[in-house]
């Protein structure tokens, strides 16, 4: 096995290929990542056992075929330290050892033989479904930030994909919760045959949403019962789903909160982390004394202080006090695109839903703090 590739262009895939190898495994060739010469490409297989990630770089001169598996972690780590653009030299020596060299550099890496790479099994047989990539990140975006990282109700620990139908058009929706907040967004699409309802895992969704960040190509995808294939240039990423059912969703949503509170997105957000300041571990939550004409914003923390602002605001009701955690606030009125953020209110200690005005598929619900 031989062969001279850009360093460029092996590092934006092994960049990929960080979020998907467990740095500490049981496994170590799960540590590994898989180089295959075939057919006049390069191929790169790396996996966790829940994601496989595949790449095939075209862009390289081939000396002579064969495969092998070396770590991850070590190889991005020497390519990150080449010089941009330089040549790399590539050649297994032995079943256990790849030479790299580049300019006056010369590496040594050790190697697992690929006979105990997983492989991949059964392909997916659903309907590929075209999606508008930048349209999918921005749904991931504006959800993610609401996944749970409790482990005993598992279900939560990821984005609820699911069909819905509205004014009749068609959309693929997006839902998390972490059961103090909930994010849900929409795109519309046309093509709606034979789509199972999923939960794609958390680590799926954050890898997914850095390899749309990096990438223009279009993007496909494919569900079966139990995984889910998204095809995006010469990359895919298959994922297994979360076994489980999401709960019902809707029935937390609020439709009689017809106090409305309007106030500027990004004054807000702003607002909000300087009164924080003055708790060190952010655990405190953030009161907002609500008026007709402006917000008055604090933080009491017992052990360092207190901090006061006030904000104008626009409020059609009387005078409402009403308390948040600051992170989960500000994460959400992050992800509003509108310069104005609306929240509907009803009382101090029911859910309050948050709205985009200038994203009419996207809300969220948030839970008030007791303090």
């Amino acid at each position: 096995m031989q062969f001279v590739v850009k360093r460029d262009v092996l590092l934006r895939s092994l960049n990929f290929v960080q979020g998907v190898v467990e740095k500490k495994n049981t496994l170590p060739i799960l540590s590994n990542v898989l180089l295959e010469l075939k057919n006049k490409k390069l191929k790169i297989v790396a996996t966790d056992l829940d994601i496989f990630f595949f790449d095939e770089i075209e862009n390289v001169k081939i000396l002579n075929e064969g495969s092998t598996t070396t770590s991850a972690a070590i190889l991005y780590d020497i390519l990150r330290k080449i010089s941009s653009n330089a040549d790399l030299s590539f050649e297994l020596k032995t079943e256990n050892k790849l030479s790299l060299k580049s300019n006056n550099s010369d590496f040594n890496l050790l190697c697992l033989p690929t006979d105990n790479f997983p492989n991949f099994g059964g392909e997916i047989e659903g309907q590929e479904l075209d999606i508008d990539n930048k349209k999918f990140l921005k749904l991931l975006n504006k959800t993610k930030i609401s996944i749970s990282n409790d482990d005993t109700r598992h279900y939560l620990n990821g984005v609820f994909l699911h069909l819905t139908e509205a004014h009749g058009r068609n959309f693929l929706t997006g839902v998390a919760t972490d059961s103090h907040r909930l994010s849900c967004s929409s795109l519309e699409i046309s093509n709606t045959n034979n789509f199972n309802s999923i939960i794609l895992p958390k680590k799926t969704v954050f890898q997914l949403s850095s390899l749309l960040t990096e990438s223009n190509d279009k993007l496909t995808m494919q569900t079966s019962e139990n995984k889910i294939k998204f095809t995006l240039g010469n990359i895919i990423l298959i994922s297994k789903v979360i076994d489980g059912k999401f709960p019902d969703y809707k029935q937390v949503v609020p439709t009689r909160n017809e106090k409305v509170l309007i106030l500027p997105s990004q004054d807000f957000i702003k607002s909000i982390e300087r009164v924080a300041s003055v708790s060190l571990d952010r655990k405190e939550g953030v009161r907002l004394g609500i008026t007709k004409d402006y917000v008055q914003l604090s933080v009491n923390s017992a052990n360092s202080g207190e901090g006061n602002e006030k904000i104008k605001a626009n409020f059609n009701s009387e005078n409402l006090n009403i308390s948040f955690n600051s992170k989960y606030l500000t994460e959400i009125a992050s992800e509003v695109e509108d310069l104005n953020i609306k929240m509907n209110l009803k009382d101090s200690t029911s859910p309050v839903l948050i709205e985009d005005l200038a994203d009419k598929n996207s809300y969220y619900v948030i839970m008030p703090m007791k303090i």
